[in-house]
C-alpha cells in the first residue's frame, strides 16, 4: 500500500495545526474570538496566569503536603530522622523559592510554599546536628567514665593481690 492514506490524513488536520495554539484555544473556549478583560480582581485573579484554573496554581496546593509532613516530624525525637532526606528538602526550598522570582509568571504562592520548605527542611537538619553532638559529647563522658572505673578497678585488684 502506498503512502497516499497518510499524506491525505496529514493533509486533511495540517490547517488546523497552522493556527497558533492560544487563538485556537481562545476560539475553542468562547466560540469567536478573545475575550473580554474580566471586570473585577476576582475574576482577574481566577482567570490570571496563576490563578486556580492552571498548573500554577495546584502545584504548590499539593506541595503543602510535603511541609505539613515535615511539621508533623517535629514531634519525633532528633534520633529517627534522616539527614539526608531533610537536607534535601532544605536545598529544594531554597532553590525553588529564588527560581519561583525568576520564572514569568512570577508565583509568589509557589515561592511562598517553598520558603516554608526551607524552613521546615533546615530547622529539621539543625535539630539532628545538635542530637548528633550531644551524642558526641555524651559519648566522650562515657569513655572518661569508664577509665575512671576501669583505674579503680585495676587498683582494687593490685591491692587484692598485694594483700
Amino acid at each position: 500500500m502506498s503512502h497516499r492514506p497518510v499524506a491525505r490524513l496529514f493533509n486533511h488536520f495540517r490547517p488546523m495545526f497552522q493556527q497558533p495554539l492560544l487563538r485556537r484555544r481562545l476560539e475553542t473556549a468562547a466560540g469567536v474570538g478573545p475575550k473580554e478583560p474580566p471586570p473585577n480582581k476576582i475574576l482577574a485573579y481566577l482567570n490570571g496566569p496563576v490563578g486556580p484554573k492552571t498548573v500554577h496554581f495546584w502545584a504548590p496546593v499539593c506541595k503543602w503536603s510535603i511541609v505539613l509532613a515535615g511539621a508533623a516530624d517535629l514531634t519525633r525525637p532528633a534520633s529517627q530522622l534522616s539527614l539526608t532526606q531533610n537536607g534535601a528538602l532544605t536545598a529544594t526550598g531554597a532553590i525553588w523559592t529564588r527560581w519561583c522570582f525568576v520564572i514569568k509568571p512570577q508565583n509568589m504562592f509557589l515561592a511562598t510554599v517553598n520558603f516554608f520548605l526551607f524552613l521546615v527542611g533546615a530547622t529539621q537538619t539543625t535539630r539532628i546536628f545538635l542530637w548528633q553532638r550531644s551524642v558526641a559529647a555524651a559519648g566522650e563522658e562515657a569513655k572518661a567514665e569508664g577509665k575512671e572505673i576501669a583505674q579503680g578497678l585495676k587498683e582494687a585488684a593490685e591491692k587484692v593481690v598485694k594483700s
